[in-house]
């Protein structure tokens, strides 16, 4: 932690120099806060008034006024979001022989005085980033970090950590002051929510933010090992360091649940990043929100990559050839296509290996083509009926057989007669129906739906994908209710209300979409029809970018903020512009820059084929713990998941130090993982403070007086770090799945669920899984033996329910405890 002032002979002088200390920074302080406020309203104008007229075209001040409004627009959204904790350290480096070494105050994002001169140092910067790495044994050029701790724009608290004490400024060494900030951020209590710890980011998490875009990179740490937080930052740094690659792609952060990205949401922002993709798994096919869960058997079946072979034969299935050919009424006629041209109309529409929808096309054309030709056919024996009853009666004039011995060689229909007729045939519902039938035109949704309501399909083509019968019986749905919908709603009609498409479903509609393709010709006809003008705008536009640069500075540098083409299409439909995140996840084939992934192990094999194709690249974070998964289609090792798409090209680092939970409960904990994932190591706390953990015999029904006691109990303990008292304690209580209902009608009065406006309350009842990547002051785990049984992932559980205490953990059981957990008997 460095070295640290001795304790003061005099306290009243001790405490003088401190608020003096404190005066100083809050000078500094309030000045940063100064000119952030001025930036502010220079980009609130600059968005509000636009750039100031100049000369040129109205199509170059149209491209100036672009680039300003869109410069300010993201200049204000960062500014807006450091208001919190904006400057929250310095760094002193050694004085040599020349004089006093540099100091940089380091904060959420750079600012400059009204000279140009750096006010505030990003705190990605290269020059922040001894801020993060020295320690007393290694640091480097610092003699001194300070840590500022704010209430609002106010300075409460600094702690020092000095590491050589001559290297400071002669008047510098008679104010240090604090405590290290690391263990004043341990002190702190919780409010379920992720912590903002930018400014206590220690170095092996350092490690993890800045290291290299390109690869994949696996950060495997353990509870309370900061990961998460190390993500954030990750990518803020990524963004802020290799902005010219990603800026138009972006990053995509992946995390567990609907909750985690809204508080990754708070967090961003105050990283100087507003403009990142955040998506859970149950969202990456888009228009989809899916949160329900699976059985754990059928995720399993559903998240394995046989899935994937499974549909790929379920869409060869509906590509049907007649046994007897093709019959269908049209005109008063039977038009017949027999079963061998049948058969080569699929096989040619095949041998595009071109998506099912795709080939659709040729299909239907091959098909309305012979159906034609069979018409034309018939209609030309109808014609020649009374010809024949002619020439048996006595012969036809020979100018007659003359005109049909001519007619014989030449085609039955020319090629705009061909043309007409496909199109008059394509119109007739019979014809339609006849086609669809053997070739339909499928939605994701439609495959799904249809393969898991039909038994037989599922045998049939489950063996063919490798499925054992009992895997292919647990994909079994009952269809939909029909009652009297039309075709067109059968075909889009989503799972049955009773059964919501799940978060295991999400990946297979996105192979599904792969496999199916989108028919999207007609709108391809109409966007040829624009195209042209789109192409000689955006020619004119970058023009105008290039004859900008022989002007002003700012019209050159806006050349480097946007293209011919991005200020073409800008001006297409007069809406406003949408952000590189909304166009991504609106957009099912995007490629991103980057993707971190949060509580990775979590992902089946068919989630990691979804995630893997949105980042061809391979530029990947991966984040979790491989002792807490909890899915059973969850990773085993990094390497089931990965190897397949990287084989050997991963590297993995370890996060090991627990910087949450107490020693007294994480020995626990070691217990429980040592025995249902011996291989696995537990991060070492850091801490050992706090009441070891308690068991009680309780019944359910007597947990609200054991409830207010913790509430008391927390409420009556540590400061919040800033000096003030205790204000943001939490109690979660973990609950088996058999007791969950019953532990909920006990207590009433709490919350339910990992929501934001549940993890406000006092008391928050959870799940296991709901409970995964939240922290509380008091963790009261309810039917442990329940939740050991509970899963095949059982023993992972209960390791994740036991880690989420910061200061106390009590639990409660009506039986016997688990010989995992009986010392605490």
């Amino acid at each position: 932690m460095g070295l640290r002032q001795a304790d003061a002979v005099n306290p009243e002088r001790e405490e003088n120099a401190r608020q003096a200390v404190i005066r100083t920074e809050q000078e500094y302080v309030s000045r940063v806060y100064t000119r952030l406020d001025i930036e502010r309203e220079q980009a609130e104008r600059a968005l509000r008034e636009g750039p100031a007229t100049g000369g040129g075209s109205a199509f170059q001040a149209r491209l100036e006024s672009a680039v300003a409004t869109d410069e300010a627009a993201r200049r204000l959204a960062r500014l807006g979001g450091v208001e919190h904790g904006l400057c929250f350290g310095r760094i002193d480096h050694r004085a040599d022989a020349d004089g006093p070494g540099d100091t940089f105050y380091i904060g959420r994002v750079g600012l400059r005085d009204e000279n140009r001169e750096p006010l505030l140092i990003d705190w990605r910067a290269a020059a922040a980033r001894p801020f993060y790495t020295a320690t007393p044994g290694a640091p480097g050029t610092l003699a001194r970090r300070r840590h500022l701790h704010l209430r609002h724009r106010e300075v409460v608290r600094l702690d020092d950590e000095v590491f050589d004490l001559e290297g400071l400024a002669e008047s510098e060494r008679g104010g240090i002051v604090g405590e290290a900030a690391l263990l004043a951020t341990l002190r702190r209590g919780r409010t379920g929510r992720m912590s903002d710890v930018v400014a206590t980011i220690q170095e092996e998490q350092d490690q993890v933010i800045r290291s290299g875009l390109q690869g994949v990179l696996v950060v495997q740490g353990g509870p309370g090992t900061g990961k998460t937080v190390a993500a954030l930052h990750r990518a803020a740094y990524l963004l802020y360091t290799h902005r010219d690659v990603l800026e138009r792609r972006g990053v995509l952060v992946v995390g567990p649940n609907a909750t985690f990205l809204r508080y990754i949401e708070q967090v961003l922002p105050g990283l100087g990043e507003t403009d990142v993709a955040l998506s859970t798994v149950g969202e990456l096919y888009p228009g989809l929100k899916a949160t329900a869960t699976e059985d754990p058997a059928v995720a399993v079946v559903k998240g394995d990559l046989r899935m994937a072979d499974l549909l790929r034969e379920a869409v060869h299935d509906r590509q049907r050839v007649p046994e007897d050919g093709l019959h269908v009424g049209a005109d008063g006629l039977t038009l017949v296509v027999d079963a061998e041209t049948c058969e080569q109309a699929r096989d040619r529409a095949r041998g595009l290996h071109l998506p099912h929808n795709i080939q659709r096309r040729r299909f239907v054309h091959d098909l309305l083509e012979a159906l034609a030709v069979n018409r034309a056919e018939q209609f030309d024996r109808i014609m020649d009926e009374p010809l024949e009853d002619i020439a048996g009666n006595g012969g036809l004039p020979a100018w007659l057989q003359e005109l049909i011995d001519e007619a014989e060689d030449e085609p039955l229909l020319d090629e705009t007669e061909l043309r007409l007729a496909k199109e008059n045939l394509w119109q007739e519902p019979a014809v339609q129906s006849a086609i669809n039938a053997l070739w339909p035109e499928l939605t994701p949704e439609r495959l799904l739906s249809d393969l898991f309501a039909d038994p037989d399909a599922l045998d049939r083509l489950g063996a063919q994908a490798g499925l054992k019968p009992a895997e292919s019986a647990l994909l079994h749905r009952p269809p939909a209710p029909t009652h009297h919908r039309s075709t067109d709603e059968l075909r889009s009609a989503p799972r049955p209300s009773s059964a919501p498409w799940t978060v295991s479903d999400v990946p297979l509609l996105d192979e599904a979409a792969d496999l199916l393709g989108k028919d999207d010709s007609a709108d391809k006809a109409r966007e040829r029809a624009a195209a042209a003008e789109r192409a000689r705008e955006a020619k004119y536009a970058q023009e105008v970018i290039e004859s900008a640069g022989t002007g002003s500075a700012e019209a050159l540098a806006a050349g480097d903020l946007i293209s011919g083409t991005d200020l073409a299409e800008r001006h297409q439909d007069g809406g406003p512009p949408l952000t590189t995140a909304q166009r991504a996840l609106a957009d099912r084939e995007w490629v991103y820059g980057h993707v971190i992934v949060d509580e990775a192990q979590e992902l089946s094999e068919m989630a990691w084929r979804t995630v893997m194709k949105r980042v061809p690249t391979r530029s990947l974070t991966v984040v979790g713990d491989i002792a807490q998964t909890g899915n059973a289609a969850g990773a085993a090792s990094w390497g089931q998941m990965l190897d397949r798409y990287v084989p050997g090209r991963w590297r993995e680092q370890r996060l090991l130090v627990n910087y949450r939970t107490p020693a007294a409960i994480m020995r626990v904990a070691a217990r429980v993982l040592a025995a249902v994932a011996p291989g696995q190591t537990p991060p070492e706390s850091v801490r050992d403070d706090g009441p070891p953990p308690a068991a009680l015999a309780l019944p359910v029904a007597e947990l609200p007086s054991l409830v207010r006691s913790e509430l008391s109990s927390i409420a009556a303990g540590t400061p919040d770090g800033i000096g003030g008292a205790f204000k943001e304690g939490r109690l979660a209580v973990i609950a088996s799945a058999a007791r969950h209902a019953a532990v909920l009608a006990a207590l009433p009065h709490a919350a339910a669920g990992a929501t934001p406006e549940a993890l406000d309350s006092p008391v928050v009842v959870l799940t296991t899984e709901e409970a995964k990547g939240l922290e509380f002051d008091s963790v009261i785990i309810v039917d442990p033996a329940g939740i050991l049984a509970g899963s095949p992932k059982g023993g992972q559980d209960l390791y994740v329910a036991l880690t989420r205490a910061t200061r106390r953990l009590t639990l409660v059981h009506d039986g016997d405890l688990p010989p995992l957990l009986a010392d605490l008997a």
